[in-house]
């Protein structure tokens, strides 16, 4: 059986190979497009535990900090990041991605679903606990 993190992270790479070229989302979109509404820190650390033997298949360059922000970091990955970004055709402004017009979600936060199988499913959900689905709305689930 894989560790938690192994699943979560397996996770985090799908959903990121789904954001298509020339659009960006940001650590707190994926989170809550995975089920994990608080979860935009686990989801930097997904991505800065990338496997080499994964780089070019997960364009883990489309993920963001909060307002279209390149999250800082040792080494060359920002500067690496930004130009990546800019051959895709993503615009800068003020140091930031235009979220309203790259952003996966658009400026309503609307207009992507994942794939079904990535979204988590809420634990106890079946045995009468409250839960949230990815928008953050409130649903109790009842026992039969």
């Amino acid at each position: 059986m894989k560790p938690a993190a192994d699943r979560f992270f397996g996770r985090v790479y799908a959903l990121v190979r789904e954001i298509p070229r020339g659009r960006v989302a940001t650590y707190g979109q994926i989170a809550v497009l995975l089920g994990v509404p608080r979860g935009a820190r686990a989801v930097g650390w997904a991505l800065r535990a990338l496997p080499e033997s994964l780089e070019r298949r997960v364009p883990w360059h489309r993920v963001v900090g909060a307002a279209g922000r390149i999250s800082p970091r040792a080494g060359p990955g920002p500067v690496m990041q930004r130009r990546l970004l800019t051959a895709e055709g993503i615009g800068f402004r003020r140091g930031r991605v235009d979220l309203a017009r790259h952003g996966l979600l658009g400026g309503d936060g609307r207009g992507f679903r994942p794939a079904p199988d990535l979204r988590r499913r809420p634990r106890g959900a079946a045995r009468g606990y409250e839960s949230t689905d990815t928008r953050g709305r409130r649903s109790v689930s009842r026992a039969r």
